[in-house]
């Protein structure tokens, strides 16, 4: 009986220990399948054609603009005779058909118109009193011209008058003039001209008027050299436009190179702010140069181009050009940067029927050509002589 109570309850705790332990092993269990599985969070990252573009790089404006100017229009008896026509009126344009194409491929031309247009009213004379056709400046602008300067020693040859209907003239056909002016409201009228976003202003001025004084009270009739002025109006030119073009009327007549008064007068513009220097009254032609100015940036100067169109003959007289020159803008902002740069160069020559041929089409002046090369090019050797500009 007593092996039977024991081996009951031998059994028994076997029983209980082994029921106990099922229950601690399955608790356990469920509390693993209880917990949460762990999740690693990764963050995802957007594809490559979903990344914000970045902003692009602001690009400079980059423009180009070309000024061509020729020499002295300078219109004597035997020029405007070859030009009459039957019913009294006169035609030149001829005389331009050689050069014609020259004239209008750059987007602004100017010249210097030496004689006044007053027309025939006033009666048309010569040297060294002048007074010219109106049908002058008619070929002028049929021919590409864009701008004359009017500032020069033959200005005041036959007076007020003859300057004023001259003015009507070119304002009637809608021609831009500086140099000589109607009012005083007019001389303060700073001509410009703007081509490609690039505005080009103009200005001119001579030495003097051959001995005639400028009527009292009446300073805009011509614009003399006057240093203090120069700097004044080419600093206030160079606030309103981007390229400031000078025209200046001095030096010593048939000289072939410039004094030293043209390089001071021409060296004074370039530091006041002048861009382009263009000079006349010489009647023939001087070479072309860089010069630096006092801010270290360079500015263009033809000392001397010449007779364009005139009754003058021989030694060099007959001889002038077309010089062209780019002007290159790059703009950032409100910032701006303007290179003047390529300057070439068309020799001409006027034939004895007044008919302006470049010199380098015809085969007998061969060694007048080659000589104006080696001369225009005498401190610029790198200038191009290609009738197309660059």
């Amino acid at each position: 009986m007593k092996r039977i109570f024991i081996s009951t309850a031998i059994f028994l705790l076997f029983f209980f220990g082994a029921f106990i332990f099922y229950q601690q092993y399955s608790n356990q269990t469920e509390g693993e399948k209880a917990k949460p599985a762990e999740i690693k969070k990764v963050k995802q990252q957007p594809a490559e054609s979903q990344k914000p573009a970045p902003a692009p790089e602001p690009k400079p404006e980059v423009t180009t603009a070309t000024l061509s100017a020729v020499g002295d229009i300078l219109i004597h008896d035997t020029v405007y005779n070859k030009a009459s026509r039957p019913d009294g009126t006169y035609s030149f344009n001829h005389m331009f058909a050689k050069v014609k194409n020259h004239l209008e491929q750059s987007d602004i031309t100017i010249a210097n118109q030496e004689t006044m247009i007053g027309g025939v009213e006033f009666g048309l004379s010569s040297y060294p009193s002048f007074n010219s056709p109106a049908e002058v400046g008619d070929a002028l602008k049929e021919n590409g011209v864009d701008l004359v300067t009017i500032a020069n020693n033959h200005t005041l040859d036959r007076g007020e008058k003859v300057i004023l209907s001259a003015l009507d003239h070119w304002n009637k056909i809608g021609m831009e003039y500086t140099g000589a002016y109607s009012s005083p409201e007019d001389r303060t009228n700073l001509r410009l001209i703007t081509k490609n976003k690039i505005t080009f202003s103009f200005l001119s001025y001579t030495y003097g008027t051959n001995g005639i004084p400028v009527p009292k009270g009446k300073d805009h009739l011509v614009n003399l050299i006057d240093p203090d002025r120069i700097k004044r109006e080419v600093n206030e030119a160079a606030k309103l436009s981007d390229t400031v073009v000078v025209s200046l009327h001095f030096g010593n007549e048939y000289e072939r190179l410039p004094n030293n008064e043209q390089e001071k007068i021409a060296q004074l513009a370039a530091d006041a702010g002048a861009d382009i220097i263009i000079g006349h009254h010489p009647h023939v032609l001087q070479p072309v140069k860089w010069l630096t100015s006092l801010d270290g940036s360079k500015a263009f100067v033809a000392y001397s181009l010449g007779n364009f169109l005139s009754g003058q003959r021989r030694d060099y007289k007959d001889l002038g050009g077309i010089v062209n020159i780019s002007v290159t803008k790059t703009a950032e902002g409100a910032t701006s940067k303007i290179d003047v740069h390529s300057p070439s160069f068309i020799p001409t020559y006027v034939d004895n029927q007044f008919v302006i041929w470049p010199l380098a089409e015809l085969p007998e002046k061969k060694p007048v050509y080659e000589e104006m090369k080696r001369h225009m090019s005498r401190w610029m050797p790198d200038l191009s002589f290609e009738a197309s500009q660059q």
